[in-house]
């Protein structure tokens, strides 16, 4: 399969600033069927990349990056975007494409897109082809530590702010209290009514047999999809929980990296395809993904933080949306410059802001005490 991004500019890049961080706060701790964030967000540091033509490209990633790819980079060639790209790419193959080391050539991938767009004087997402500044949006939340009352406000708030799909997690003690899940399923669907769509995420805690279990004490709640209910890679595990008749859709993606993946998982019989902006290996992958799933006929919709999610949702239809996973990115965005505007169930983007417009507020970070240090690379001469 051809690449979706293939540009030929050329870029030298002539400097990097990573700002180490303290771990980032939650306000409430989070927890999932499979252990969740804990108390912290994930965010370990955010880099600044800078071209010889003055573009400076600005993520959230971890020290490994600094580790692994700026020796890669700041090396004083110069090369195209593909070069740069397919060069580390298969340099990291023998890590695995699910690997850390992948990973992070995905996030230089990113940094280098908003290089360009920064060059082209273009906002990331009209670079990329947008035809418009907004993005349809899912919210999600719901951790197994709220009380039943408590989650029940959150989804209910969730849809007095214009969203008409929320998502909770299930998965309670280990999985071994499906009755909590399905009680608290009950009171979320008479809370919101029947026209509003309810989806829950297992983060893979089951077997196929209690999936199936879950599966069908849910089907009375008309659930919008049963995200991950078993390991991700069970693919054929995925085939039986199909043959068995489960009904509602299932959901599987924030879990792979790579576009292949997702082919097998249509053909296993995944029903909606979750990839994460920011966990890909190759960031055209997102619209592979996007376009598989119209081909095939399946729902799509991506995670990731939020600004780079809506980036890419300006690129998708009405159908196809982002989610805002509140407890986690919201802790974050307080960090944050340039959030996109949250309203009616869509996130706006900055529609004359080159380049990826968000960046971490460092002075912020700096007097909450969570800038730890900051560290400059100057590329080789």
């Amino acid at each position: 399969m051809k690449d979706i991004f293939n540009y030929q500019d050329p870029i030298k890049f002539v400097k990097a600033v990573y700002y180490n961080f303290r771990p980032i706060p939650l306000p409430k701790p989070f927890k999932d069927g499979t252990g969740g964030m804990g108390k912290n967000a994930p965010e370990q540091g955010c880099l600044e990349l800078y071209d010889s033509e003055g573009a400076c490209a600005h993520l959230s990633v971890g020290r490994s990056f600094v580790k692994n790819i700026l020796p890669l980079i700041l090396n004083g060639e110069t090369k195209s975007y593909s070069q740069w790209r397919d060069s580390l790419y298969w340099r990291m193959r023998n890590s695995g494409f699910q690997s850390g080391q992948a990973v992070e050539v995905g996030q230089l991938d990113l940094m280098m897109l908003d290089i360009l767009a920064q060059r082209a004087g273009k906002p990331l997402h009209r670079f990329l082809g947008a035809e418009k500044d907004w993005a349809a949006a899912y919210k999600g939340g719901g951790s197994l530590l709220l009380e039943d009352e408590e989650l029940v406000e959150d989804m209910t708030r969730y849809v007095e702010e214009g969203y008409k799909t929320v998502k909770f997690k299930v998965g309670s003690d280990d999985g071994t209290n499906m009755e909590r899940d399905i009680r608290r399923l009950e009171k979320v669907r008479k809370a919101v009514g029947p026209d509003i769509g309810v989806a829950v995420d297992a983060n893979q805690r089951w077997e196929v047999e209690e999936a199936f279990q879950f599966a069908k004490l849910a089907e009375p709640y008309n659930l919008a999809w049963f995200e991950e209910p078993i390991h991700s890679h069970d693919m054929n595990g995925i085939k039986r929980l199909k043959e068995m008749g489960v009904s509602m859709p299932i959901a599987f993606g924030e879990s792979m990296r790579i576009y292949y993946a997702y082919e097998t998982y249509v053909e296993k019989g995944v029903d909606h395809l979750q990839p994460s902006i920011g966990r890909m290996t190759r960031i055209d992958d997102i619209l592979k993904i996007r376009d598989l799933a119209r081909e095939k006929g399946v729902t799509f919709s991506s995670g990731g933080r939020i600004y780079l999610n809506a980036i890419f949702g300006c690129l998708y239809n009405e159908n196809e949306k982002i989610e805002y996973h509140e407890p986690i990115s919201k802790p974050v965005g307080a960090y944050t410059l340039f959030q996109p505007e949250e309203r009616d169930g869509r996130f706006y983007c900055q529609p004359d802001l080159p380049g990826n417009p968000q960046r971490m507020n460092i002075e912020k970070l700096e007097r909450d005490g969570l800038l730890e240090s900051k560290q400059i690379f100057m590329a080789d001469k």
